[in-house]
């Protein structure tokens, strides 16, 4: 069960870059950063989702539960490397000026064919905790 003062990402556990994110950051993250993990699939997850407003509910996208905002697509991405270290953060700052919107439409074209460039996991292993 997910702790509700706890920052989430929720990620579709049949993909392959979603894997590759959360095995990504894992090892990255900056001293102090507390992020879980979670298949959008799962009961956790879909109890989360269920408090995000209705918009938000009805995306097919990955989620980001930070400090007690919801966040989706290309903002719930880019806020992912504020969990990571300094060297890491500085891409968001960069990312920042890339206007929501264009942000967005290249998110939903990686998403597009996310299937056909990464390999589907056999099983989701992210690290629950």
């Amino acid at each position: 069960m997910l702790d509700s003062s706890r920052d989430v990402l929720l990620l579709d556990g049949d993909c392959g870059l979603c894997h590759k994110l959360a095995f990504f950051m894992d090892p990255r993250l900056a001293p102090g950063a507390d992020i879980a993990y979670r298949p959008i699939k799962s009961d956790d997850a879909q109890k989360l989702i269920d408090t995000f407003p209705e918009w938000q509910q009805r995306s097919d996208t990955v989620y980001l539960m930070r400090n007690g905002r919801s966040y989706i697509r290309s903002a719930a991405v880019i806020r992912c490397l504020l969990y990571l270290r300094w060297y890491w953060k500085i891409w968001f700052f960069i990312s920042w000026f890339i206007p929501l919107p264009i942000r967005d439409m290249i998110y939903r074209f990686v998403a597009k064919y996310r299937h056909w460039i990464f390999k589907k996991p056999e099983i989701c292993k992210f690290r629950i905790d």
